[in-house]
């Protein structure tokens, strides 16, 4: 809203207008906005759910290795966030960009199916929550309105990177005069580092961009759905899911930056896509909520995030690496997500085997994976083997949250490397 208040009084010459016109500035004032909401409007909101009540089950001292108490402890935060990042766009984006339209939608809608989540857990008293299959649901809708959308939209367009080789000079990355629609993305590692997903389909004939944007579309549906089951399978302990988020999504910045930087894009032989400047506004805003949210969610955490902020920050990240066509690279740098899942997917399997063979068995003490670290054998299932063990010795939460943390930098890092390293 203010973009185009400034933008009028540009028209009229107002002094000092102008500064609104930059991206680095409004990006800039974003990520200080959604700061002191998160941090100073989160402990009112703290406060109001206490008295409130509104908690989840958690687990109490008993059972705890560490005799850490985790009752009564106020949930549903993620509302927070979701607040800490929606005024900063509203007031500061280019609402007429249609990444940022989609970045609202994303938020808004992925917030509210985690919110009916929680409603359900919370206040119906149902430890399940909202079935799985409207879950489910919810996240193919999502990428699925995504993924027609960047389809169908004139907004989106990219200009291909295109390499020219001269007789007795190094060879020079320029940029199509032309914008096109394209069904391309980035893949790590590759020297020809594009794919067009076209491609894949070529034995359509006439037909191969039509079914590349099917390819797409199913792909986006995937990534979402994938990423958004992760960061709420990583929401397991104080400050996780927060720190590993805004790791991403300071990665996803600079990736956002460089894709609509034509010099630099052209410098990093990476396609240049118009109008992505706008998602750095509202990545700084998805930033510094989610530190500000860190304040009160670290360990021992005064408020949980719930599903209603889980199942929105994984959203978030799978739909800006989709926007800035980098979804190929989302299994390393979200490779945290990844394993979480991976994990509670074969554990599910190895014990359903051991089951039809009359046995009872587990691949690890516990998952998602950050629980078989802070889990002894004397909470697993009695007569119940398991086949990874290690470590003997438990690790406090605050301990096993900063080493994933440090693992989810060592992956943004590789990340931003696979631009350079083909």
């Amino acid at each position: 809203m203010l973009y185009f208040l400034f933008d009028w009084l540009k028209e009229m010459d107002f002094p000092g207008a102008g500064v609104f016109g930059y991206t680095s500035f409004r990006a800039l004032m974003a990520v200080i906005l959604s700061l002191l909401i998160s941090s100073i409007w989160g402990t009112k909101f703290i406060q109001l759910l206490k008295r409130k009540q509104i908690t989840e089950t958690q687990r109490s001292a008993d059972i705890d290795p560490f005799g850490v108490n985790k009752v009564g402890v106020p949930s549903m935060g993620g509302v927070i966030i979701i607040f800490a990042i929606l005024i900063p766009c509203l007031l500061l984006g280019k609402l007429s960009n249609i990444y940022m339209i989609l970045m609202l939608i994303t938020t808004i809608w992925l917030g509210a199916l985690g919110f009916a989540d929680d409603y359900i857990k919370i206040f119906k008293r149902d430890k399940e929550g909202l079935h799985g299959k409207f879950k489910i649901i919810g996240q193919v809708g999502l990428g699925f309105i995504v993924g027609l959308t960047l389809y169908l939209s004139p907004q989106v367009v990219i200009r291909q990177n295109i390499e020219l080789s001269r007789p007795g000079q190094e060879k020079v990355v320029v940029h199509a005069a032309k914008e096109i629609k394209a069904t391309q993305t980035t893949i790590p590692f590759f020297k020809s580092n594009n794919l067009d997903y076209a491609d894949i389909v070529g034995f359509l004939g006439d037909y191969a961009q039509t079914g590349g944007w099917i390819l797409f579309v199913l792909m986006t549906i995937i990534v979402v759905t994938a990423v958004s089951n992760g960061a709420n399978l990583n929401d397991g302990m104080d400050g996780m899911a927060t720190g590993n988020s805004a790791i991403i999504g300071v990665t996803l910045g600079i990736l956002a930056y460089v894709s609509s930087h034509i010099e630099f894009a052209t410098y990093l032989n990476i396609m240049y896509i118009p109008g992505s400047e706008e998602l750095v506004v509202y990545i700084l805003a998805f930033v510094g909520a989610l530190i500000g949210f860190l304040w009160y969610n670290a360990y021992p955490a005064q408020v949980f995030m719930g599903d209603t902020g889980s199942l929105t920050i994984g959203g978030i990240i799978a739909v800006i690496a989709i926007i800035i066509h980098k979804e190929l690279l989302v299994p390393i740098l979200c490779g945290v997500f990844l394993v979480e899942n991976l994990s509670v997917i074969l554990q599910r399997y190895y014990y359903k085997a051991g089951k039809k063979k009359g046995v009872k068995q587990r691949l690890f003490k516990r998952t998602p994976i950050h629980d078989h670290f802070r889990t002894g054998m004397n909470l697993v299932e009695q007569g119940c083997s398991v086949k990874f063990q290690k470590p003997e010795q438990l690790l406090h939460e605050a301990k096993i949250t900063v080493r994933f943390w440090i693992v989810t930098i060592v992956l943004a890092a590789i990340t931003i490397i696979t631009l350079k390293i083909r």
